[in-house]
């Protein structure tokens, strides 16, 4: 199957149950805002090492958020429910309750509640105070500029990590533009982040190692140093391999996502430098979710 010249692999990428959450953070400016968000989803593009995969979902205004200030909403991802509430509580009581001006509410809601300023309250060292408004409970916590109000709670739901698809270029600046450009279309997709930095990764990863010890190791069959040397799955036109990862709050979200993605790339053509675009998975052994490239698009 081509697209616009862009050959579309029939193959599939495989992605797993995950546990998440929505964080609602404002401030009394959108780049006080954005910056508790960018901090808040740091250090987070792979749950391999980094305990979460988070990134901003979207920009809120003023008139949409609790307190009718600028908002940011942000998506944390985990592969437990235990990792996911330490996660939450670390990073919120050290991004968001530090950044001038902030406040932290739950944007989303379930009957699995994560504590948030039920343990952030502490810090107030006796001197926080709560307040029910509508049945929810606020916590207001001294600080340095005031106060920081938190809402007692952030909750979590299943969600659908891993979801990918990978582009396969005549060159490495081609398929860093085919990545920009997918991204940026991608990003307006709701209940959906990318977490790798820009939205985009050029290490991925296999599972396992021939060393002792490390999980996840280069894919080789995608390096386009290594033609030759492994068995690998690029042409010798394919100089530059770029991949994106997408985090849903359910199948549908991903599946969008990787819908809008996949069309921005095969837009641009093979002009542009295009050749392919394939997926990753693990032969369908460890993930429940398998996203199917050809299906996707036609839909």
């Amino acid at each position: 199957m081509r697209m616009n010249g862009v050959l579309i692999d029939n193959t599939f990428a495989e992605a797993f149950p995950m546990r998440a959450t929505r964080l609602i953070v404002t401030a009394d400016t959108r780049g006080w805002a954005r910056a508790a968000a960018q901090s808040v989803t740091g250090f987070a593009t792979s749950v391999i090492a980094c305990g979460c995969e988070a990134g901003i979902e979207r920009e809120i205004p003023a008139k949409e958020t609790p307190d009718a200030r600028p908002g940011v909403a942000v998506l944390m991802f985990a592969m437990s429910s235990k990792e996911l509430a330490k996660q939450v509580l670390n990073r919120a009581g050290q991004c968001i309750m530090t950044a001038p001006t902030t406040a932290c509410f739950a944007g989303t809601r379930s009957d699995k509640p994560i504590k948030l300023g039920a343990a952030l309250r502490y810090f107030g060292d006796g001197r926080q105070i709560s307040k029910m408004i509508n049945g929810r409970r606020y916590w207001r916590i001294p600080v340095m500029d005031g106060e920081f109000l938190c809402e007692e709670h952030a909750y979590q739901v299943d969600a659908v990590g891993g979801g990918n698809f990978l582009i396969l270029a005549t060159s490495r600046d081609a398929a860093r533009r085919a990545s920009e450009t997918a991204v940026q279309a991608m990003r307006r997709v709701p209940d959906t982040v990318l977490p790798f930095p820009g939205g985009v990764v050029r290490s991925g990863s296999k599972v396992g190692s021939k060393y002792k010890g490390l999980i996840a190791s280069t894919n080789d069959a995608f390096c386009p140093t290594l033609k030759g040397l492994v068995d690998g799955e690029l042409s010798s036109q394919v100089r530059s391999v770029m991949e994106i990862v997408i985090d849903g709050l359910d199948e549908a979200a991903v599946s969008q996502s990787m819908r809008v993605g996949l069309k921005a790339v095969c837009d641009l053509g093979r002009e542009a430098g295009v050749l392919r675009v394939s997926a990753g998975n693990y032969g369908g052994k460890l993930g429940p979710f398998h996203f199917h490239l050809r299906p996707i698009i036609r839909s």
